[in-house]
């Protein structure tokens, strides 16, 4: 599988329809839940391509949407931050960080290295020294929090983005 990567700082109406194609692939099982309904996505990902700093990267595989990453730039005044559940550490905001929004692969390339190759493509080019991510420390039986860490990331605090989510562990790593 030859997975070619997209960098995206616009949002179109098509690459629109292939990320929300993919997310919904992607989150099938938990599709019930309203966090994670194809509509609550959607707004949210609106919203966060309007803020600073917004970049996708999306996979394909010939013309088959395969998979994603996308964050922006947050700064120390960004909400982000005010809704972890414990004091920040001295510092921590000084500089503007990555926050990676969401990632995701569909069944059939996982194990592929494409997420990880989507992920370090979108770290690549950016300019902030640090990179968070939030990952459900439930998500595959804490599977998905274990690729994380492999791949450098550190836990240093929690939140609950909003009542529907879960509570979700956040991770912080150098670029």
């Amino acid at each position: 599988m030859t997975v070619e990567l997209r960098h995206h700082r616009d949002l179109t109406p098509e690459t629109r329809q292939d990320l929300l194609e993919v997310y919904a692939d992607v989150r099938a099982p938990l599709l019930h839940l309203p966090n994670y309904r194809v509509d609550a996505f959607a707004e949210r990902l609106d919203r966060h391509a309007t803020e600073p700093g917004f970049e996708l990267v999306l996979g394909y595989d010939g013309q088959t949407p395969t998979g994603y990453a996308y964050g922006n730039t947050i700064e120390a005044s960004d909400r982000y931050w005010k809704r972890m559940t414990e004091p920040l550490p001295d510092g921590l905001t000084d500089t503007p960080v990555l926050v990676i929004k969401e990632i995701g692969v569909r069944t059939p390339w996982r194990g592929t290295g494409t997420a990880r190759r989507i992920h370090d493509d979108l770290l690549a080019g950016r300019t902030e020294d640090r990179v968070t991510l939030m990952v459900n420390p439930l998500a595959g039986d804490g599977k998905v929090q274990a690729v994380y860490e492999a791949w450098g990331y550190q836990a240093f605090n929690a939140q609950q983005p909003s009542p529907d989510s879960p509570r979700l562990t956040a991770m912080i790593r150098r670029r």
